[in-house]
């Protein structure tokens, strides 16, 4: 049988454009996503990279031909497509690579109500059956072929979203917002149209070969063009977005990155203001400031792993009003328990705003940056597991040191902590670290990775 393992991953397919992730893929993939999850009725939309019309096409096309019928929502941002499945109560299929280089592209599933499709809730048994299907052939068409409906669902996403974050009393704010010529470029315009707010768009333009920077936030290169508009520009906030948009990062001010931590932390407040003693999910790479801020709130932190797939799960099983990811995912109970970066967006901006006049976002955000932070570190090694042996001889047994496993290896002690897990979607391993001040985490950081990078 064709091994996927490589193409669907813990959460969606994601692989090389013509090599891995092709038309004839993503036919199969809409046959058995008919068969497995038992769905007669979808929405599908597409980012802007060359190769998405084909491959939303050919899924669509694989649904249809086993009776189901599809609503094409065409270009969309990820958060999009969720607010489709949502609120047209059907399952979705999204067609992006996310922050990916264009090469890329993939696809992300979910049933109807955004509720995500991962390796256990029957990713795998998808792949499966597309394997078979790609050795042996799709099954006939059923008698009668489903149909497929074009809509545009832009202006009620937008209006959803503004009816979810009271903007009523904020400021004029200047604002600059980089699009990374991916689908923010397609879904801000519509989003900010009629709020106080003065936009400075940058690379609006969409473009699938990301032909100013990669659409990928996370990695501090993609940011400089950001920084320097919103010091230039003199403007109160900077907005950077993935490719498909469900990922938002901010820059204050001064043109200084704010981390996801903070943001979470942020928004958690505003939500627990409106829902006292609520549940709030973090990952277990956010700050440690996340929880201690969340309690000191009033309300009750609950620790997921990395992914999608897991917060909303945690979320469901929970009731959790809101989840924050150290990736720029957040999640919101009132979006579906799904992510969107322009929702987190909209609350940073609406506490902005509520601020008197000549306030900053540093001032602002102060009260909830508590420890220095490395980011995300990534190292590609032989053998990832071997590496991650080595780390744990070295760590586990010191005084005063606590492991655990739910999603690799996270090590806590009383001034510091650090997380080393294997990526879900690159053959890399992922460091994240934290401790009381830059110097102590500097040398943390260093120690770790000597050992991370050394020859095994």
């Amino acid at each position: 049988m064709a091994d996927l393992s490589k193409i669907i991953k813990a959460y969606d397919v994601r692989g090389l454009v013509g090599t891995d992730v092709t038309e004839e893929l993503a036919r199969a993939v809409g046959v058995a996503f008919v068969k497995v999850l038992g769905v007669d009725r979808a929405v599908i939309g597409r980012d802007m990279r060359p190769s998405s019309p084909g491959l939303a096409a050919a899924f669509a096309d694989g649904m249809t031909s086993q009776g189901a019928s599809v609503i094409d929502i065409g270009l969309a941002s990820t958060d999009q497509l969720y607010f489709a499945s949502g609120s047209l109560d059907r399952a979705g299929a999204m067609f992006t690579a996310s922050h990916n280089p264009a090469k890329y592209n993939g696809i992300k599933m979910c049933r109807a109500g955004a509720t995500p499709v991962g390796q256990e809730s029957g990713l795998r048994d998808i792949a499966e059956l597309v394997s078979d299907y790609l050795d042996n052939g799709l099954p006939e068409p059923v008698a009668t072929r489903g149909t497929v409906e074009k809509r545009d669902v832009l202006q009620d996403y937008a209006d959803h979203l503004k009816k979810l974050v009271d903007l009523s009393g904020a400021r004029p704010l200047k604002v600059v917002v980089d699009a990374g010529n991916g689908m923010a470029g397609h879904t801000a315009p519509v989003v900010f149209e009629g709020l106080p707010f003065e936009v400075v768009p940058m690379y609006f333009e969409l473009d699938g070969n990301f032909p100013n920077h990669e659409a990928n936030p996370i990695e501090p290169e993609n940011l400089v063009d950001l920084q320097a508009a919103v010091r230039e520009h003199g403007a109160d906030i900077g907005l950077a977005f993935d490719g498909d948009a469900d990922r938002c990062f901010v820059v204050d001010e001064r043109g200084e990155l704010v981390s996801p931590s903070t943001i979470t932390s942020l928004v958690a407040v505003r939500e627990l203001a409106k829902e006292p003693g609520a549940t709030v999910i973090h990952n277990l790479i956010t700050s440690r400031s996340v929880p201690e801020i969340v309690r000191e709130n009033g309300g009750t932190p609950f620790r997921s792993r990395v992914g999608h797939s897991f917060i909303k799960a945690d979320m469901a099983e929970t009731g959790a009003v809101f989840g924050g990811e150290h990736s720029g995912h957040f999640y919101f109970r009132e979006f579906w328990r799904a992510d969107s970066g322009m929702l987190a967006a909209l609350h940073t901006l609406a506490a902005l705003g509520e601020t008197p006049a000549g306030s900053t976002l540093s001032q602002l955000l102060a009260a909830y940056t508590r420890y220095s932070a490395s980011g995300e570190v990534n190292s590609t090694v032989a053998d990832a597991d071997e590496r991650s042996a080595a780390v744990e001889k070295e760590f586990g047994s010191r005084e005063g040191v606590e492991v655990d496993r739910l999603d690799g290896l996270t090590f806590t002690h009383a001034d510091w902590w650090f997380n080393l897990r294997k990526s879900n979607t690159e053959p890399l391993l992922r460091l994240n670290v934290e401790a009381a001040d830059r110097p102590a985490m500097e040398a943390l950081r260093d120690e770790v990775l000597a050992i991370v990078r050394a020859q095994s």
